[in-house]
């Protein structure tokens, strides 16, 4: 019998929600075993709910909405996102110039492989997001990590990133507010970029998915609000602001200088058409959500449940002996590290499994996130605090005697 294989594309392709960790808590929880899932940043399962208004807009529009819609999406949607990209600066953005999505997860991969050609290179944070990694190796080009520094509140540094760049750059990655350290980057690092990106004509590609989840009153700057002069191609959506994950609803938007670019627009609305549109109901409450943010600035004000949720988190960890942290300032991640000489720690994925099958307690290890030393994992802190607590308490007696074979 023929045999078929995965295409060799996706050879070097590396996206780690799978795996061993996965698969083994997959197995416990089929034979019965509760597992508290502090891994993955899905608000639902934390029983956070979409403000009603959303929901109500879209049951209403769903009559409307049966057919294709252009393959940019509905004009209206893409109107209140140039509107609200008005609101943080960024002038000269059109209709014709957004992108909605699947989620921002299908624009990532879109808009890589409207760009690169094999062996283009394109600058990514580590610790990254991992779709990014793997959608450049996807697309052919080789991702090149840059380092953010975790004794610096886990900003880029910029030398590295300098140093990093060659003929082959294209283009350089920014996730900010980030996934996984939960950082919030300052307007004089995000100048530096800009600055780099413009001495040596890159594409900037500004994930800004958190950018309404900013804690302690601080401000996000939007990156394409200090580079008029040059191509940053923006990403937003609303799966986290306003908790609807599940309606994967996002956008992309070509902004600033775009000459030089046509091609890549070219190559870019070539790949929007052949997927038709997106999903035209999540794109008919759009409009409305950027109108419709108060629920969840109660969320992060004093008092409000996320904001509670950090402070805890960030405390118990602190308070664990051989764990450390930043204090996360946006999103809602935070992203420990271990002590590796105390805990005789080599393998990170094989301690979070370790800590899976122990406490039933499902994380994420660093090494998921491209961060090469195995002294790292990252916690969603969505759940109550009731569940952290929980949670903080079980990794405490786990540490307390933990030693890796």
């Amino acid at each position: 019998m023929r045999k078929f294989e995965k295409s060799h594309k996706l050879d070097n392709v590396c996206y780690d929600i799978r795996g061993p960790v996965m698969d083994e808590a997959n197995r416990m929880i089929a034979q019965g075993t509760e597992i508290l899932k502090l891994n993955i940043g899905n608000p639902a399962v934390f029983d956070f709910r979409a403000p009603q208004a959303l929901v109500d807009k879209m049951s209403e529009s769903l009559v409307h909405t049966e057919g294709y819609s252009d393959s940019k999406g509905i004009f209206a949607a893409r109107h209140a996102i140039v509107e609200y990209y008005k609101s943080k600066g960024v002038e000269g953005v059109t209709e014709n110039d957004v992108y909605t999505g699947n989620g921002v997860s299908e624009l990532i991969t879109l808009s890589m492989q409207g760009l690169l050609n094999n062996g283009d290179e394109m600058l990514v944070p580590a610790p990254d997001y991992p779709l990014w990694t793997a959608s450049v190796t996807l697309a052919g080009g080789k991702a090149v990590h840059y380092i953010c520094d975790e004794s610096s509140n886990w900003y880029p540094d910029i030398d590295d990133m300098r140093s990093k760049i060659t003929s082959k750059t294209k283009g350089i990655v920014v996730i900010n507010p980030n996934n996984p350290t939960g950082a919030l980057y300052p307007v004089e690092i995000l100048q530096k970029i800009v600055d780099l990106a413009r001495e040596f004509n890159l594409i900037i590609f500004a994930d800004e998915i958190y950018d309404r989840l900013v804690l302690d009153g601080k401000k996000h700057t939007a990156l394409a609000s200090l580079a008029p002069d040059l191509m940053v191609v923006s990403f937003n959506g609303l799966s986290k602001s306003h908790l609807i994950a599940g309606y994967r609803c996002g956008w992309m938007c070509l902004c600033g200088n775009k000459k030089g670019c046509e091609g890549y627009i070219e190559g870019l609305n070539l790949l929007s058409s052949m997927r038709l549109c997106s999903n035209v109901p999540a794109q008919s409450i759009i409009e409305l959500s950027l109108n419709h943010t108060e629920e969840t600035e109660k969320l992060l004000l004093s008092g409000g449940r996320v904001r509670q949720q950090r402070d805890f988190i960030y405390n118990a960890i602190n308070d664990i002996p051989g764990l450390s942290s930043t204090k996360p300032e946006a999103a809602f991640y935070i992203f420990p590290k271990i002590d590796v000489k105390k805990f005789n720690v080599t393998d990170d994925e094989k301690m979070v499994l370790d800590i899976l099958r122990e406490k039933h307690i499902l994380l994420t290890h660093g090494g998921g996130f491209h961060w090469e030393q195995p002294d790292h994992f990252r916690i969603v802190y969505l759940p109550s605090v009731e569940n952290l607590e929980r949670a903080t308490s079980q990794l405490a007696e786990f540490f307390a005697d933990y030693k890796q074979n």
